[in-house]
């Protein structure tokens, strides 16, 4: 069970690595102000499929002054926040040739999650995803972990969930689960197989 942001796509260190970092100079949108209308207000009901992604993001717009249309803001988001990992990709390709099924395990929003599964072409590389605005909840809540064992069919201890966030491994790690915390450096096929809890 892999993450996608900060695990398989790039971009969510430092600040300049974020994909909004250029929005301002790019779309006229300042980023801690996009932060605060939308992702600190709007975000968790999108995030978990109660509000759908473009009105309200077109309503954080309008607060902010904002002319950009927002298929505008959205096919940039997408495309700038899209870095996949190379070895990250390669190291999952080689985990299921050697039996392992990988799904991602990731809070998104639907059209979102559509984007890496189809434009990323990452369908090709994961046997499957299961993501927030599906489940209705998102990670570290236990609700979306029983979702996602419904969609695999799998007991709990059969899941390994590799994330860069310790909070949602600890929550993997509470229904049964086991969690590793992502690391950089970190080797996905060695991390995997080697495994020992």
């Amino acid at each position: 069970m892999l993450d996608v942001d900060g695990v398989l796509i790039a971009g969510h260190g430092t600040k300049d690595e974020r994909w909004i970092h250029r929005l301002k100079e790019d779309l006229g949108i300042e980023p801690e102000d996009l932060v605060r209308a939308f992702f600190a207000k709007g975000w968790k009901k999108v995030v978990t499929g109660e509000d759908a992604l473009e009105p309200a993001l077109a309503k954080s717009l309008d607060e902010l002054g904002s002319t950009v249309e927002v298929g505008t803001l959205i096919d940039y988001w997408f495309e700038k926040d899209a870095r996949l990992v190379t070895s990250v990709v390669q190291d999952t390709q080689r985990l299921r040739e050697a039996g392992f099924k990988v799904i991602l395990t990731t809070n998104q929003e639907h059209r979102r999650a559509a984007y890496l599964m189809t434009e990323l072409k990452l369908s090709t590389v994961v046997d499957g995803i299961v993501y927030s605005a599906q489940a209705g909840a998102q990670k570290p809540d236990r609700a979306f972990f029983e979702y996602a064992m419904r969609q695999t069919g799998e007991a709990p201890q059969a899941h390994l969930l590799v994330d860069d966030h310790a909070a949602n491994v600890d929550g993997a790690r509470q229904i049964g689960w086991h969690g590793q915390v992502w690391a950089r450096d970190m080797d996905l096929f060695a991390t995997v197989t080697n495994f020992q809890g």
